[in-house]
């Protein structure tokens, strides 16, 4: 009964590419994905450098803004870590808003009874993760590539420079995969914690957001833009070793509680 059929695990693939695929949802999703970092780069290209004033105190604040289209992905590694607009507003905002994706996707599943119906057919629950994390690491592959496409024309727009202090293209394709890699860590807590809340959509999401700015500042050090091969490979084990454990751990959760 607990045992993956490759069989099983292709239909169950097939049907939650076409029922992600055929919501405009989805689509949605990627929409927004696209314009954030236009948005970004367009509008603090205009806003950048003016001074605003605080009327109780009279303290000066110089508006930051974007200096390079490559801050969009991120920093080098030895770049200084602050808090400020360029760190926190680029690509890892990507992660935030697959792991809602993710929520949303599996949350839909045990409000349609979709799942009960499923499961009554079909016992095995490791399947049923399966097929959710790849499903879900594929539109967030598509999500992520979005926003650097999305990036490249803001900066174009804004008149931004495509010049490369300390990092090079190689490094920038390392940069991505990383990125992509990281995904799995984030689908992963994603789908745990919707197993766990179920048709409680808002519980999820304040979980899973709540857990994700726990990892949020480890990501520029993991990712940085002057990233190597040994970056890839660490966020792959990371992403692989993360996926495989909370795998069985959202099985549990789905074979010890009940469905609805």
């Amino acid at each position: 009964m607990n045992k993956v059929h490759l069989n099983h695990l292709r239909s169950m693939l097939k049907v939650d590419r076409r029922r992600m695929f055929k919501t405009p949802f989805v689509y949605i999703m990627f929409g927004i994905c696209f314009m954030i970092p236009v948005l970004i780069l367009v509008m603090t290209s205009f806003m950048g450098n003016t001074t605003m004033v605080d009327p109780t105190t009279g303290k000066e604040t110089v508006v930051e803004t974007f200096t390079n289209v490559w801050q969009i992905l991120g920093a080098t590694s030895n770049a200084s870590m602050s808090m400020d607009l360029t760190s926190m507003c680029n690509i890892n905002l990507i992660y935030f808003i697959v792991a809602i994706f993710v929520c949303i996707f599996v949350s839909e599943d045990f409000r349609s009874g979709y799942v009960k119906n499923l499961f009554t057919i079909r016992a095995n629950r490791m399947e049923y993760v399966i097929s959710k994390t790849i499903t879900c690491f594929i539109a967030s592959i598509g999500m992520l590539f979005l926003f650097f496409i999305g990036g490249m024309i803001g900066g174009a727009i804004a008149g931004l420079p495509f010049s490369m202090d300390g990092f090079n293209v190689g490094t920038i394709i390392c940069c991505l995969l990383s990125k992509m890699f990281i995904l799995l860590i984030f689908i992963a807590i994603a789908l745990t914690l919707s197993c766990v809340a179920k048709t409680k959509l808002w519980l999820s999401i304040i979980c899973v957001l709540g857990g994700g700015m726990l990892l949020f500042m480890m990501i520029p050090m993991m990712t940085p833009l002057d990233a190597g091969i040994l970056h890839v490979i660490m966020c792959l084990a990371g992403g692989i070793l993360f996926s495989i454990g909370l795998a069985f751990v959202s099985k549990l959760i789905l074979n010890k509680t009940s469905l609805v």
